[in-house]
């Protein structure tokens, strides 16, 4: 399946809330388009979006050889409850575990807390007598006479699919693989998943949701990916198509039908990819990742040129975008904190008489009140419209007209209104707002990882993250930021720069003072055979690296911290080493006098990923001027101010355009405040510098620019 020619493109598809964004890869050039998401049938917008980037190219179809594909479909379907009719089977005396969650609150005082609903209810959720101890030993045989008896009972209920999640399978998955045979013994078609295959870790709240939501939304990806596979063939794209996953590498479409589950954040993955890809070429070791498209805003701390990861990871969150309040899914994923704050996201006055800014969003249908189809609430993108920050007869390369008269009045009626405020104040509101929530969240997210964003440089992608990144830089005190080429499909970019990868992982609990090589060894070499069989799968050729981490914590705590072992041989001091080192990085001490214990073991399997071609330095700087300009409302000073307008391709390499200046390209508009400097750089991206920061050549830029 690795065998593409150095000749045939690459083809990159991302589908958003609001719009799929489609990238062309041929040729050493790139294509994009980006297609308002059509809900009823998501691949519409995938092949539209192929049929204009093959146009732009003077290609056909069949010039792609390879298509990487993301998709929120899995994690919409968990959010909306839309998924096919699951059972759970689970072990007798746990029927109730994903309901009764954990002792966590994540609103401690509010006494009127309401929580989630599980996924599944009650009546859907069977047991069987048997039972695996901690230590793996079988305490209770299962019975197959009762598996068989379950069955019929499964079959008469007609369920499309079944989660199987039996206490500690993780260590021995005998029982699981036994009610599995049974179930597909006598009805050979269901969707049936194990998880001890799924997610084989410790945890029974977090593994049983997992295998759940995996269940849940099995038979409508496997449908959905059967019918994109066949109608890009139809269209003459007959080439592999691979998926990318929440753990920031790429697998094939047998793995995504058949883990789903590690789909959801596939998007957001695609687009920290991007910005590790673009830190690569600075040289930026301190890099805070914003993508901000029509539906959410994503950020996430990339260091050393690579995004941070983490094994849990929630979905659907009911209450105010709370961290507990939502669905945990166990599998690796890349670290980000997600808020409903998009250029689609809806504004209204809430009791108190205060502006708020989403999570509802317009997404593509109706869409904000400017597109026209029949939006009628206010969203940011009409705030946005109103400020002067997007030209109504530009957007989307002209390709679709704004109407303004639109959004004057949704804002007006929703917002101006209701407070005593003109328009333009009512959607400074808006946008401010909007901004603030992105600010506390990016901060709140530095503070949970021990960082501070003032060294931090921002890379902005996503359609609407360059018209917002420059005030944002401004709230958390980041001097530099960087909007690279295409940033207005960012994600779908990145899906072309990531490599083929899976991890794989195991709970097997160990404490140092029973710390056993052999036993060791043979684990992680199990694990790493596991993973790269399944990178083998999609690229049989490539060479593979391989990274071992491990979980540890000390006896008695609840958490454990990941801690890379790749680089050492098995052994207690050199494990004890590595761990307190990183805990004394995180926490400032150690624990003196307690045992260390490992929890999960974990080997993930890689291509090796592309080398990104550094940004060379610039020599000459030259001062930009136009006499296109219009009002754009600066928020820092509370009021408009004249603008330069400048197309992006007039920013030739070294040109230095002087804030306050709109940039604007055909998929997004970069927004430059005054008191900050734009320039190009070698690589195309836009280095945009606040005045007073002491890096060159940018300052020189800026004071050429003042002059």
């Amino acid at each position: 399946m690795s065998g593409t020619s150095l000749s045939a493109g690459n083809l990159g598809a991302d589908i958003g809330g609001t719009f799929t964004d489609v990238v062309l890869e041929i040729g050493g050039e790139r294509f994009s388009a980006k297609v308002l998401t059509t809900y009823d049938a998501p691949e519409r917008a995938i092949i539209e979006g192929m049929r204009r980037v093959c146009s732009k190219a003077g290609v056909t179809p069949a010039a792609i050889g390879r298509i990487i594909h993301g998709t929120t479909l899995a994690t919409n379907a968990l959010i909306e409850r839309r998924g096919a009719r699951t059972a759970l089977i689970t072990t007798q005396g746990f029927r109730d575990v994903i309901e009764m969650r954990t002792e966590s609150r994540f609103e401690q005082y509010d006494l009127n807390l309401t929580l989630p609903l599980p996924l599944l209810p009650r009546n859907r959720r069977y047991t069987l007598r048997e039972r695996v101890g901690a230590n793996g030993r079988t305490l209770i045989p299962l019975a197959r006479a009762d598996v068989e008896a379950l069955a019929g009972e499964i079959a008469q209920a007609r369920y499309e699919s079944v989660a199987v999640g039996l206490i500690h399978s993780y260590l021995d998955p005998t029982h699981e693989r036994l009610v599995r045979d049974v179930l597909l013994e006598r009805m050979p078609g269901l969707a049936v998943s194990i998880s001890s295959e799924v997610s084989p870790q410790m945890r029974e709240y977090e593994r049983f949701n997992t295998v759940v939501a995996n269940a849940y939304v099995k038979p409508m990806m496997k449908r959905y990916l059967a019918s994109l596979a066949a109608k890009l063939r139809d269209e003459g794209a007959d080439c592999p198509i691979f998926l990318m996953h929440s753990g920031g590498g790429i697998m094939s479409l047998d793995g995504a039908a058949e883990f789903p589950v590690r789909l959801v954040e596939s998007g957001p993955a695609g687009g920290a990819i991007y910005a590790a890809d673009v830190a690569a070429r600075f040289g930026l070791d301190r890099v805070l990742s914003f993508d901000m498209g029509g539906t959410t805003a994503k950020i996430c701390l990339i260091k050393n040129q690579t995004p941070k990861t983490s094994r849990v990871f929630e979905v659907a969150r009911s209450y105010r975008f709370k961290k507990g309040s939502g669905m945990p899914i166990s599998i690796p994923v890349i670290d980000m904190v997600e808020i409903g704050a998009g250029g689609g996201s809806l504004a209204q006055v809430d009791s108190m008489r205060q502006i708020r800014v989403g999570p509802q969003s317009a997404g593509s249908e109706p869409g904000p009140a400017c597109y026209g189809c029949g939006g009628l609430r206010p969203a940011v993108t009409d705030a946005d419209l109103l400020l002067g920050k997007i030209d109504a007869a530009g957007f989307a390369g002209g390709s679709m007209a704004l109407d303004i008269a639109a959004s004057r009045q949704a804002v007006g009626a929703a917002i101006g209104d209701r407070l005593g405020m003109d328009d333009e104040t009512a959607a400074f509101g808006i946008v401010e707002v909007v901004d603030e929530n992105m600010a506390n969240a990016a901060r709140v997210h530095a503070v949970e990882n021990g960082e501070d964003l003032s060294g931090y440089t921002m890379i902005a992608f996503g359609g609407a993250a360059p018209l917002h990144a420059g005030r944002l830089c401004e709230k958390l005190g980041i001097e530099r930021l960087l909007v690279p080429p295409g940033a207005g499909v960012g994600s779908a970019i990145g899906f072309l720069r990531a490599p083929f990868s899976f991890e794989a992982t195991r709970s097997v609990y160990m404490r140092l003072q029973d710390f056993d090589v052999a036993t060791v060894r043979d684990l992680l070499a199990e694990l790493e055979s596991e993973a790269t069989s399944f990178v083998r799968s999609c690229d049989a050729q490539a060479p593979l690296g391989v990274q071992t981490r491990v979980y540890m914590r000390y006896v008695g705590q609840g958490w454990e911290i990941p801690i890379d072992v790749t680089t050492v041989a098995p052994a207690i001091e050199a494990y004890r080493g590595l761990f307190e080192a990183e805990y004394a990085k995180l926490f400032s001490r150690t624990v003196q006098g307690l045992d260390i214990e490992i929890t999960v073991w974990a080997v993930n399997a890689s291509t090796a990923k592309a080398v990104a071609a550094k940004a060379e330095a610039l020599g000459a700087l030259t001062p930009l001027t136009t006499t296109a300009q219009r009002e754009v409302f600066d928020p820092a000073l509370g009021a408009p101010v004249t603008a330069g307008v400048f197309q992006r391709a007039q920013l030739a390499v070294g040109r230095v355009a002087a804030g306050p200046c709109v940039i604007v390209e055909d998929e997004t508009t970069i927004v430059v405040p005054a008191g900050s400097s734009a320039t190009c750089r070698s690589d195309g991206c836009i280095e945009i510098v606040r005045h007073g920061s002491k890096p060159a050549p940018q300052a020189v830029a800026a004071e050429m620019a003042e002059a």
